[in-house]
């Protein structure tokens, strides 16, 4: 499912160059360039550690994969035996009304 294509990253080109101009934004929207300079990194950080993940998964989310499987597969096996137990109980009541009445 990952590909294996190389890493393809965003880039900010105002953050990693001075710009003549940066000299003629406001202080506001130059915090929010370095916001977003911020923010671009902290993607890029997040990109390449899910890349990782998705090559590679842990063995701790192996595990507890496993062991959500093992606990939903009992669970599907009780409601299964419940289900069938209701079913079961109807019928037997059905046939108890039922009988009495057809041998008469």
């Amino acid at each position: 499912m990952a590909s294996e294509h190389p890493e393809t990253h965003l880039s900010a080109s105002q953050a990693s160059t001075p710009d003549p101009s940066d000299e003629m934004l406001s202080p506001l929207e130059q915090e929010i360039l370095d916001e977003y300079a911020r923010l671009l990194g902290n993607l890029n950080n997040m990109s390449s550690l899910l890349l990782d993940l998705s090559n590679s998964p842990s063995a701790a989310i192996l595990d507890g994969l496993r062991g959500l499987e093992r606990k939903t597969s009992l669970v599907f096996t009780l409601l299964k035996a419940s289900v069938y137990s209701i079913v079961l109980n109807q019928q037997v009541a059905g046939e108890g009304g039922d009988g009495g009445s057809e041998e008469g």
